[in-house]
């Protein structure tokens, strides 16, 4: 028969009861007090009073003091000190006799006739210049497409014409396409234009890639409450078009092509044009790292999308530093590396847009120059450092962070004359858009600008191209001297000719103005003379100057 379940007793008690155990344990804390005070005990511990003003040699006594404690000190470090470096032998013995337990034969074997493992080779570099060049080479030549990624902003800023015709010279079936992704940040009739353009030389698709992508183990922390702006930017963000399109055109050109084994894709183009992005979008899941600072890729890596096609991530094009400053400013790691300022990549994007539209996008007043610029941006975002002094540094990378990254809105002009570049002919181009479907790159280009909502020309920035931008794919086309050396040396040798013959030309006139100003300069001994300077108060003068007009008071 089984036991009956007993119901434990209850620790409840009456208030009488328990007011009555309450009082009885305050008697008794009473009673010790009593007794601890007739004793002299106490638990409070006496305030050492130092050293009394009044007592002789006091300054000796409390050096001496000092100094015992000082040296007190310095033994307990020394012993700890022993202990920790006793403890680190003990560790190193043991580690040395785990590995020479485990150490098979065959690596005894290999080692040198002096009894010592050969040493091991230091990790390359991975921001290196060498070794990113090293890594875009094995993708263009593991890859049969390669795929240039262009920002739609600038897409001929964004092509390489080394990496073009590297692909070009290296024989087989390579084939290149283009795309042309962050379409969704330049007016509709500009995107158009360039599609055209582009076209003309190899095959180009109209891209949008998702920036909201989320992996599967990791998940966005749910709020109860979301601001409007924030979920249309949220929306925005993780709408994605052109991936369809250009998924079924990669699938149907491997059927044709690989019969055995999977099609190769290499995603190739410079800093922050989006291939990771791309390659995440296709696949429909976070495959690639993705990130707003420039430069995250640093390695190949294969992501397959399909049985037979398997696209490669490549680290962006490194930018020659023969290049404009401007297009240094956007396609290079030079702020990233330290070789290049904020400041001074901020001065020279400012130069190439209208004054006007940035003072609209930006909701700032006029300015005169970057510096200025960067102030206002920075007291109209709240950039402040201790004072309130505005911080430039700040406000100079956040500008720069929205002209790199998914979010401001610019454009280039299209050219209305095309014509190809020198490493490519008529017949070049047909052989790359052969053995793609042209048709259905027309209709999914049609599709994916009918889907996108593309912003209005009058809110969108000009901005002027400084034409194609050149890039390095070999370690021995790798300047050492600083970049733009080439650019400045040659204004260097412009200015030294047209001093040359300007410094002939003055120093006549010098030498005359020096003998005219020694006869005015010439005065007595003790004479203060003041020389006479011309002042105007023109019209013009009185309204552009900031002095105050104190005619104003008195009419």
């Amino acid at each position: 028969m089984k036991r009956p379940k007993l119901k434990k007793a209850s620790k409840r008690l009456s208030c009488a009861k328990r007011y009555k155990i309450q009082k009885k344990v305050r008697e008794h804390n009473r009673k010790l007090r009593k007794e601890a005070k007739k004793k002299g005990v106490s638990k409070r511990v006496k305030k050492d009073i130092g050293v009394p003003n009044s007592a002789p040699f006091k300054e000796e006594i409390l050096r001496e003091a000092e100094q015992r404690r000082l040296q007190v000190e310095e033994e307990k470090e020394k012993r700890r000190q022993a202990k920790k470096e006793q403890r680190a032998e003990k560790r190193k013995k043991e580690k040395e006799a785990a590995s020479k337990a485990a150490e098979p034969t065959a690596k005894k074997a290999r080692k040198d006739d002096n009894g010592t493992q050969s040493e091991k080779k230091p990790a390359p570099d991975r921001s290196s210049k060498h070794f990113l060049c090293a890594e875009l080479n094995k993708v263009i030549d593991a890859s049969d497409v390669v795929i240039e990624v262009l920002d739609a902003r600038d897409p001929l800023g964004c092509r390489c014409p080394q990496l073009e015709e590297a692909v070009l010279q290296r024989g087989g079936t390579k084939k290149l396409l283009l795309v042309l992704n962050k379409i969704d940040l330049v007016p509709k009739e500009t995107v158009e234009r360039w599609i055209q353009c582009l076209q003309q030389e190899f095959p180009a698709v109209a891209f949008k890639a998702s920036t909201q992508l989320r992996d599967g183990v990791v998940k966005a922390k749910k709020r109860r409450i979301v601001a409007s702006n924030e979920v249309l930017d949220r929306s925005r963000g993780a709408a994605c078009f052109g991936n369809c399109c250009l998924a079924e055109l990669l699938i149907s050109y491997a059927d044709k092509t690989q019969s055995e084994g999977s099609l190769r894709v290499g995603v190739v183009g410079f800093p922050n044009v989006g291939k990771s992005s791309i390659i995440n979008s296709i696949k429909g899941s976070l495959a690639c790292n993705v990130g707003i600072k420039r430069g995250t890729t640093k390695m190949m890596q294969e992501v397959h999308i399909a049985k037979n096609v398997k696209l490669i991530d490549s680290p962006g094009v490194v930018a020659s530093p023969s290049n404009p400053p401007a297009s240094m400013a956007l396609r290079s790691l030079q702020v990233e590396e330290g070789g290049e300022s904020v400041l001074e990549a901020v001065r020279n994007l400012l130069k190439q847009c209208d004054k006007t539209q940035i003072m609209l996008q930006y909701n700032i007043p006029d300015f005169r120059n970057s510096l200025e610029f960067l102030t206002l941006f920075a007291k109209k975002r709240g950039y402040l450092q201790k004072g309130g002094v505005p911080n430039t540094e700040q406000a100079a990378t956040t500008f720069l962070a929205d002209w790199t990254g998914a979010k401001l809105s610019y454009h280039c002009k299209a050219p209305e004359n095309h014509s190809l570049p020198a490493y490519l002919s008529d017949a070049v181009v047909t052989e790359m858009q052969n053995g793609w479907n042209l048709n259905k790159i027309k209709t999914g280009n049609k599709e994916t600008l009918k889907a996108v909502k593309f912003p209005n020309q009058a809110s969108s920035i000009g901005f002027t191209s400084k034409g194609p931008t050149s890039g390095l794919l070999s370690v021995a086309d790798i300047p050492e001297g600083k970049p733009g050396a080439a650019a400045t040396e040659e204004e260097a040798e412009q200015n030294e000719e047209s001093s040359e013959t300007e410094t002939t030309e003055d120093s006549n006139k010098k030498e005359k103005a020096e003998k005219l100003q020694k006869k005015t300069i010439k005065r007595k001994k003790g004479n203060v003379r003041f020389q006479s300077v011309p002042i105007d108060i023109s019209l013009s003068t009185a309204i552009t100057d900031d002095a105050y007009d104190f005619n104003t008071d008195f009419k």
